[in-house]
């Protein structure tokens, strides 16, 4: 099994929330994977998938991509390892949570934290993440990052609802994470790789559910190198 997920001009260096959410749902599902680093002008190497994103999961002579897609193939695929999607609640839970993240979310952080990954980024792929900040927000990245700061106080009424949330469970999923939380994990794990700035308060209810999340899976969240006062 292999993952093609975006890598910066260090092939160590993974900020894709997307990309995220894929490797913490292997791991909830147990499965080996061998990470494989790619950049964005390298479409033809994913050219077998039918479209020019990751992630990626090559399984034998499968090949799946968009994240949600990815979560719905494990489940189907390997219905015997623990669940993503314990019912079709937890299901319909996630479709939400991934709505709420990519469309608010997302575009917030993004406005906090897309020029400190700029420079972080394969030389050979800054054109092309030029372009599609202007296809995708209709402004050029330096005046889209213009504030970071507003954006991040802009950030936390949106995210109140999940600290409400999380004052009375330890994740999404309840006792255990499910597909939800790691739909929010790619997030914050997106901001701490690829960012210095303070995206939340220390010690709130998200903070302590995303040091659970990092040190889930013997620390694999934690292993990968950050940039933020996570990692200070």
């Amino acid at each position: 099994m292999k993952l093609f997920e975006v890598a910066g001009e260090d092939v160590e260096f993974r900020p894709s929330p997307y990309c995220w959410r894929t490797r913490m749902a292997l791991k909830h599902k147990g499965l080996d994977f061998e990470p494989m680093p790619w950049r964005a002008v390298e479409k033809d190497r994913i050219a077998g998938s039918g479209g020019g994103t990751v992630p990626v999961l090559v399984d034998g002579t499968h090949w799946v991509r968009e994240s949600f897609d990815i979560a719905d193939y494990l489940d189907k695929t390997y219905p015997d390892r623990p669940l993503l999607f314990p019912t079709d609640g937890d299901r319909a839970k996630a479709i939400f949570v991934d709505a709420w993240v990519t469309g608010t979310v997302h575009p917030l952080m993004a406005q906090a934290v897309l020029m400190d990954q700029f420079v972080l980024l394969a030389a050979r792929d800054q054109d092309y993440y030029k372009e599609r900040t202007v296809r995708k927000f209709g402004v050029e990245i330096e005046e889209m990052c213009a504030d970071p700061d507003g954006a991040i106080e802009k950030l936390k009424p949106v995210l109140a609802p999940l600290q409400k949330t999380l004052g009375s469970t330890d994740y999404l999923g309840g006792s255990t994470p499910d597909y939800a939380d790691y739909i929010v994990f790619g997030a914050f794990q997106w901001a701490r790789v690829v960012s210095t700035r303070q995206m939340i308060e220390t010690d709130c209810q998200i903070d302590r559910w995303f040091h659970r999340l990092l040190g889930a899976f013997d620390g694999y969240g934690a292993a990968q190198p950050g940039r933020s006062h996570w990692d200070g």
